[in-house]
């Protein structure tokens, strides 16, 4: 291994210790020894591809992926993984090649490199250019969306480390976060990593607003934290009384535009208290408990353990008046914490990947080359149901019409009228979480300029405006 700083190996055996833990009692012994090799290996080619090349702060350009790798360990990545966040400017930054690391670790580990390097051309604009690594993320995505989660990795230590860049590239990079690797995050089930990726692209773009909300939080917290002190004493002691073992957590809400806005409603608004219990039988024995001592908040109560919410966060959520201070308490176990935290990452979770997958198909599919605003309204969904039972997720907002390309491209363009819960409807119809939809079909398609405008869905708007440039040229004959 090439000659590494303290702090480097401190981070190198911090990776592999998480690494080991969490995937060791899964492997065999040649399993996990090609693995510790392959870690080993890609330690020795970056540090010394990357040797003598600083980024524009004065840190050791090593440094970075380093640091990513260990992002990637934390939540639950593989080796290959690992090896690939290592090595993921090796073909950018360097003189090494894609087929280089083929050749040297496979091509699982090349593909995922392949994923993370921008597309590279002297011929083409900037703004040609990075819509179409774009398009590569998003096609190697939908065959292993790891390319995507070590892509956020990648992002969010290049906004921690962004200020040696002038203000209005650092600028162009929040916004380009916030667009498009913020409802990405979302859609595969990382809330807690979108927050994060927000906050620090907001902090960029507003940061005299962020250091204002910043004051203020560490203000309230100052102020609470004795009666927060006694509360969480109260509950343990309640818990230890019905031989509940528990884990309380202070989480206190990242820095965005909407959080702002509640500065003045409370602390309630801002802070949230988690308790974590080991099954989900216990998750709702807490809940009692805390109803028990203090007095619940009529209709602030959530139950997303039985019914995940749209991005597969599983907690129960109650607010209640503990003396003085409105409390929201978040009730989980430790495995589902797990996956609140990393999403799809999560070992032994089922993640929702063909409807992520199928939002990925139906972005490229349309006529801009990457739709980020159909992104954004993707990123708060419904759930509906078909006549059998059977579940589709669609952004909020969404039409019956929308529900009808849902379903095939056949059913929307032979569509007629909905029945929404029984109840005849026009197409234009907005639905709501849980409704039951069924589409009537005429005998020919009744495609109209104006459905364009009912739509909301990039499947529905590609089918639409397909049809319709076909018809035209059709007539045109």
């Amino acid at each position: 291994m090439a000659e590494t700083s303290n702090k480097e190996r401190r981070m190198v055996n911090d990776i592999l210790e998480l690494l080991v833990t969490h995937y060791g009692g899964g492997l065999s012994e040649e399993e996990l020894d090609a693995g510790i090799g392959d870690f080993n290996h890609a330690i020795a080619i970056a540090s010394k591809a990357h040797e003598g090349q600083f980024r524009k702060s004065g840190e050791p350009f090593f440094i970075h992926p380093l640091r990513v790798a260990h992002e990637a360990a934390r939540h639950w990545m593989d080796f290959a993984s690992v090896v690939s966040a290592l090595l993921h400017d090796v073909v950018e930054d360097t003189p090494m090649t894609l087929a280089e690391v083929e050749t040297a670790f496979g091509p699982e580990v090349a593909r995922l490199v392949n994923g993370l390097t921008k597309v590279s051309s002297e011929e083409l604009s900037r703004e040609v250019l990075k819509t179409q690594t774009y398009r590569k993320q998003l096609l190697l995505a939908i065959e292993d969306v790891r390319v995507l989660c070590l892509k956020f990795w990648d992002r969010m230590d290049n906004l921690k480390t962004i200020s040696a860049l002038n203000p209005g590239k650092q600028a162009l990079i929040a916004k380009e976060t916030r667009a498009v690797y913020v409802p990405l995050a979302r859609h595969l089930g990382m809330g807690h990593v979108a927050s994060h990726m927000e906050a620090l692209s907001l902090n960029i773009l507003y940061p005299g607003r962020a250091n204002r909300y910043r004051r203020v939080v560490q203000a309230l917290r100052t102020q609470v934290e004795p009666q927060l002190r006694q509360i969480r004493a109260n509950f343990r002691q309640a818990f230890e009384h019905y031989r509940l073992a528990t884990t309380m957590k202070d989480r206190w809400r990242p820095f965005s535009i909407d959080a702002t806005r509640c500065m003045g409603r409370g602390i309630s608004s801002l802070y949230t208290l988690e308790i974590q219990v080991a099954r989900t039988m216990d998750a709702y024995l807490a809940l009692g408990i805390v109803h028990e001592l203090y007095n619940a908040i009529p209709g602030k109560l959530r139950d997303h353990l039985t019914i995940p919410s749209p991005f597969g966060y599983q907690a129960l959520k109650t607010t209640v008046q503990a003396g003085q201070v409105r409390l929201r308490v978040e009730i989980t176990t430790h495995k589902l914490a797990r996956f609140n935290e990393s999403g799809v990452l999560t070992p032994g979770f089922e993640f929702r990947k063909e409807n992520f997958q199928e939002l990925m198909e139906s972005l490229l599919e349309g006529e801009a080359a990457f739709d980020t605003e159909s992104l954004r309204l993707a990123a708060s969904t419904i759930q509906v149901y078909t006549p059998k039972g059977e579940i589709r997720t669609l952004p909020a907002g969404s039409s019956a019409l929308d529900f009808a390309f849902a379903i095939h491209e056949k059913v929307g363009l032979f569509a007629w009228r909905a029945r929404i819960n029984g109840q005849t409807r026009q197409l234009k119809s907005r639905l709501m979480d849980g409704d039951q939809v069924e589409i009537e079909r005429g005998m020919n398609p009744t495609v109209l300029p104006k459905w364009l405008e009912w739509a909301v869905t990039p499947r529905a708007h590609n089918h639409i405006r397909r049809y319709l440039r076909t018809r035209v040229k059709d007539g045109g004959a």
